[in-house]
């Protein structure tokens, strides 16, 4: 007749085969989609630029407007998002003062046109401006004021975003 079987053997055997084959399955899937991950967020590439603007110098602040439009438009015409803030302090503060802008006119129309940008004023900057004028000055109505130009601009770094200083 024959040796028996010894079937507790044949099914430990099974059990090993097919936990392999699970785990290779998984791998696979795993693979699949990791390659397929770059293609899939193709389409939804951001990009985040925080802009530096510490001086009382019109060619400066233009300088930097210069660069807000002219990255805007490189990521647009790859049909990429970019988002920009210019964040102004010290005498760059003068940037967004209603009073005093030697770039009022440009940011007014620029704000605009590129939706994509945004304006942060310094808190500290103003109170101090404040306590040497005597009267808060007045901003721009496209300022946001953020509590410390610098502590921005490091949040900003450490969350990822690219950093200008032109």
């Amino acid at each position: 007749m024959g040796e028996p079987v010894r079937t507790g053997l044949n099914e430990e055997i099974l059990i090993v085969i097919r936990g392999l084959m699970l785990t290779v399955c998984v791998a696979v899937i795993a693979i699949a989609g990791f390659l397929q991950a770059p293609a899939a967020f193709a389409g939804e590439t951001s990009h985040k630029v925080v802009i530096h603007v510490d001086e009382n110098d019109a060619q400066r602040m233009n300088l930097a407007l210069n660069n807000a439009k002219n990255v805007t438009e490189y990521y647009r015409a790859k049909g990429e998002e970019v988002e920009i803030e210019m964040v102004a302090y010290g005498p760059g503060l003068h940037m967004l003062r209603e009073d005093t802008s030697p770039v009022k006119a440009r940011i007014v129309t620029f704000a605009a046109t590129y939706e994509n940008v945004a304006f942060r004023s310094c808190g500290n900057t103003l109170s101090a401006m404040t306590r040497k004028e005597g009267k808060e000055p007045p901003l721009l109505d496209i300022a946001e004021s953020v509590p410390s130009g610098v502590v921005h601009l490091m949040q900003r770094q450490e969350e990822g975003w690219s950093y200008i200083r032109p």
